[in-house]
């Protein structure tokens, strides 16, 4: 079976609040988002927030992360992308994401997973594994991608949206 990639955005602005893909052409069998981003938030990381058709509603998240010396879980009710750099990070790092989304235009519940970080020359390194739930029938048509502590997209960020065909 063949697998084809196709670009459908890529978003580079920066100083604002989210970047957000629109119009998503309900013509592929799976998306697939990479993202690089680093936000202004006073810490060395921030979560990144994923919603889809501008809705907070119907979802659940799990995730395993770790720093250095510790790993943690949580589960809660946002889906997550990973982790961007932050201000206190070391300057010029980012945190690189990759989010793939399964079937987004069936009926059925809507799985994301994904793996990301956030990286310094320090110490101050920290890796997230995410798995997604939208439990809504709609075909998927927006994804926003927002820092989760209010942050803003700093320069040289990017997010970049694929659309997967299995032939």
């Amino acid at each position: 079976m063949a697998t084809t990639f196709t670009k459908i955005a890529s978003i580079s602005t920066y100083g604002v609040a989210s970047y957000e893909f629109t119009s998503i052409p309900a013509t592929y069998t799976d998306l697939m988002i990479m993202t690089s981003i680093r936000t202004n938030l006073s810490d060395t990381h921030e979560g990144l927030e994923l919603e889809f058709n501008s809705t907070n509603a119907n979802r659940t998240d799990r995730r395993i992360y770790a720093n250095i010396t510790t790993a943690y879980t949580d589960t809660g009710s946002v889906m997550y992308a990973g982790r961007a750099s932050a201000a206190n990070n070391t300057a010029n790092c980012f945190g690189s994401t990759l989010t793939y989304i399964t079937n987004y235009t069936t009926t059925k519940v809507k799985m994301s997973h994904g793996f990301g970080g956030s990286q310094s020359n320090s110490t101050s390194k920290l890796m997230d594994i995410m798995v997604n739930a939208w439990n809504d029938t709609a075909t998927i048509t927006s994804i926003k991608i927002k820092p989760d502590s209010g942050g803003t997209i700093q320069q040289y960020s990017t997010a970049d949206l694929y659309g997967i065909k299995n032939s």
